[in-house]
């Protein structure tokens, strides 16, 4: 197996911040985005859509999700997908984790 990119713990990618949010981008292409979040308690990326098609993973936390009309509280192991324009909003209830993957290649 030939790999470009490789990550031994995604865990020890992300320091969650105090009063803040954090992302950092850990592999970015003509198909694919993936970005990793850090979310302190009570941050939230407030509601927006994405071009493309994404998913999220709540890696560790709980926070509140809304997708679409959809509201849920949720935590480590949360998986959804969201068609493109979509819109959603994540809100952490305690330091959050969340990997997030944009689908850039869909539909060509």
């Amino acid at each position: 197996m030939s790999v470009s990119e490789l990550i031994a713990d995604i865990n020890d990618e992300v320091e969650v911040p105090d009063n803040g949010i954090i992302s950092r981008t850990l592999h970015s292409d003509d198909d694919l985005k993936v970005v990793l979040f850090g979310f302190d308690v009570g941050q939230e990326l407030s509601e927006h859509t994405a071009s493309v098609p994404a998913t999220i993973h709540i890696l560790s936390g709980d926070a509140d999700v809304t997708i679409g009309a959809e509201s849920a509280s949720v935590s480590q192991g949360f998986w959804a997908w969201m068609p493109a324009n979509m819109p959603h909003s994540v809100s952490a209830r305690t330091k959050t984790v969340m990997l997030l993957y944009m689908l850039k290649g869909a539909g060509r």
